[in-house]
């Protein structure tokens, strides 16, 4: 049932995608980056059909997608792949009018509007299908693969890689002069911004967590709630009230934001007296949270192993 819930997501976020492409994008021919970016690029300059182009550079990639992140991952990328490109065709079709030529809902010369509501509506549908272990494709993978294995966000890893995308529209005659095509170039910077701080935003919302500190004498019927009704554990801390003199037991606690409201009301429902202190957390990591991303190489554990033995001889001493 999770898989199918992930598809539907998925589903959703590439229906998303393709609207805000076709709709606000590909009409006022502005430049973005990843792949779908590219074979605008390439639409704009020979009239290949994007998603000719978008499926071909898309099938050279999968190879990484099932070396480094597995099976379902790239089957899901498939998906998506094949799925992304009928939608293109399909949403192409019914945004040209009978001459040929895209249908601009904003207007003319509405290219920043239709830039900032594009690349917002890009931006959170490829948040959609990063939350749900999927990827469109292209640059999406490499982004993926180098935050599975480094602690970069999925914005700036597809930053660095649009730069080059988009900085190729230099070299198009199709775009026109030069100063045509620097023009372009600072367009696509924009896109390439606000769709990646919105890919960041989105997932950052959905993946942030908070610390609950929670004082309660019936902490023994709360924790057993919580544990049951959450996928959460908790620990006990020992505490001393300092006006009464009293111990008293707090339960410690890291959850996922968006379940704050379902603690609540467990704590609410056994004590509504309890005291709660809730706050956010920078990061957690460990079972159940993000993994530790950070690289170690020989040279540190080289230190690791002095520093031991050099505690060890202490303690011995």
């Amino acid at each position: 049932m999770q898989e199918v819930k992930d598809y539907m997501w998925i589903t959703f976020g590439l229906l998303l995608y393709t609207f805000g492409w076709t709709v606000f994008l590909l009409p006022y021919e502005i430049v973005t980056g990843g792949v779908t970016g590219l074979s605008a690029i390439i639409f704009y300059a020979s009239r290949v059909p994007i998603e000719v182009s978008y499926f071909i550079i898309n099938f050279s990639l999968l190879v990484v997608a099932l070396y480094i992140l597995g099976f379902k991952f790239m089957m899901k990328t498939i998906y998506a792949i094949v799925m992304l490109s009928v939608m293109l065709w399909a949403a192409q079709k019914v945004m040209t009018d009978p001459d040929g030529n895209f249908i601009q809902v904003l207007g003319p010369g509405q290219e920043f509007m239709s830039l900032v509501i594009g690349c917002i509506i890009t931006g959170t549908s490829l948040a959609v299908v990063f939350l749900h272990n999927g990827s469109t494709g292209g640059t999406d993978i490499i982004a993926a693969v180098v935050n599975k294995f480094h602690d970069f966000s999925l914005g700036t890893v597809l930053i660095m890689v649009d730069l080059g995308i988009i900085g190729s529209c230099l070299f198009i005659p199709h775009f026109g002069t030069e100063i045509e095509r620097c023009h372009k170039v600072v367009f696509g910077l924009c896109t390439m911004c606000v769709e990646c701080l919105t890919l960041d935003y989105v997932m950052n919302a959905q993946r942030e967590s908070v610390q609950f500190l929670i004082f309660s004498k019936e902490y023994k019927k709360i924790a057993k709630a919580i544990t049951k009704s959450t996928s959460h554990t908790l620990t006990i801390l020992d505490g001393h009230g300092w006006y009464t003199g009293n111990e008293v037991k707090v339960l410690c606690l890291i959850a996922k934001k968006r379940e704050s409201v379902k603690i609540f009301r467990l704590i609410k429902l056994i004590d509504p007296r309890a005291f709660v202190s809730q706050s956010s957390v920078i990061g957690v990591y460990g079972e159940g949270f993000d993994q530790i991303k950070v690289k170690v190489e020989e040279k540190h554990i080289i230190e690791h192993n002095e520093l031991t033995a050099d505690s060890d001889d202490d303690t011995k001493a």
